[in-house]
């Protein structure tokens, strides 16, 4: 082949190379966000997390003038949807509706593939109310009796949980050690079954957000609220710290909001700045409230601070109950 012939051939092909930006989506070049948002929930749909996860992708869909989905990817503890989003593109697409747990427990069962330096923080969302509530027939009205009766009957009560180092279960783990008494966990497939089991009498005891209805129902007992504040709707139930128990517990946010690593800080800014706005409206706050939460921004630099601290924390705590390291 001549070079005259060579040239002939490599014009056009120079000339194609030359078009391809031309080539490229309409939305490519386009101000954030041009597309749909999808919000990953890393739970199946219909419990607190998935209520929750709907509720900020669709205010925040309001606030952005954007069309979010929501996609459930549940399986292995939060594991599967979490690894799903640390993988994705960071052109602010894709977004996590992490749970605290997935930074701050998992990482002290088994080896991950993410971690939180996988993520941009966009901020704190919500934090987990726990209620611990007893069966009506246990002959106990308040915290102190509770320990009390426990400590007279070692090894004979049960507490229930969602499975294996969930909330309930380091709660009622945590509350065994600090005070001394023996009791016997049972892990269920999640929340739904556990307080079906509470209302039956099956169990004598849970510490648990999705317990509320039952307590507003009058179908078992409510002792204290695992949480710094009390209920909002109910109350009446004194915190764990005005009960007289100091018990330790998480610091850090049940829910944020995280984008994969690299997403450019000017979306970071809108989000958090759409996010933090409707935290702030009654309407939401509200809604959170029947998702077993409480509103509770924190700027992104607070919560991943508290994250850090409590997979510390949990790094002690949960040998110290007897759950260990697969």
């Amino acid at each position: 082949m001549t070079i005259v012939q060579r040239s002939r051939l490599l014009l056009p092909l120079a000339l194609w190379a030359t078009a391809l930006p031309a080539l490229k989506p309409a939305w490519a070049d386009a101000p954030w966000p041009a597309r749909p948002i999808r919000m990953v929930v890393p739970f199946p749909p219909g419990g607190s997390s998935d209520i929750l996860g709907r509720l900020v992708a669709e205010r925040l869909g309001r606030a952005l003038d954007a069309t979010f989905v929501v996609e459930n990817k549940a399986g292995a503890t939060t594991q599967i949807g979490t690894e799903l989003v640390a993988a994705a593109p960071p052109d602010g697409y894709t977004l996590l509706l992490g749970a605290a747990s997935s930074f701050t427990v998992l990482p002290n069962l088994r080896k991950l593939s993410y971690g939180l330096d996988s993520f941009e923080a966009v901020g704190g969302v919500a934090d987990y109310v726990a209620v611990m509530a007893v069966r009506k027939s246990l002959p106990v009205t308040s915290v102190r009796e509770f320990v009390d009766y426990a400590k007279a009957h070692p090894g004979k009560l049960s507490f229930g949980s969602a499975g294996e180092a969930s909330a309930g279960h380091v709660y009622g783990a945590t509350l065994a050690r600090d005070t001394g008494i023996q009791v016997l966990h049972v892990p269920f497939r999640g929340s739904a079954d556990a307080v079906t089991a509470l209302a039956a009498g099956e169990i004598d005891f849970i510490i648990d957000g999705a317990i509320t209805p039952m307590v507003k129902a009058d179908r078992v007992r409510p002792l204290a609220t695992f949480y710094r504040r009390r209920h909002p709707e109910l109350p009446q139930l004194p915190t764990l710290a005005e009960a007289g128990f100091d018990i330790e517990t998480s610091r850090g946010s049940g829910w944020g909001v995280l984008a994969p690593k690299g997403t450019p800080r000017a979306i970071l800014g809108r989000l958090s700045q759409s996010l933090q706005a409707l935290l702030q409206t009654a309407e939401v706050q509200e809604a959170l409230v029947r998702a077993n939460s409480i509103a509770a921004w924190q700027t992104a630099e607070a919560f991943r601070a508290g994250l850090v601290a409590d997979e510390k924390m949990y790094a002690q705590l949960l040998p110290a109950i007897g759950v260990r390291r697969n």
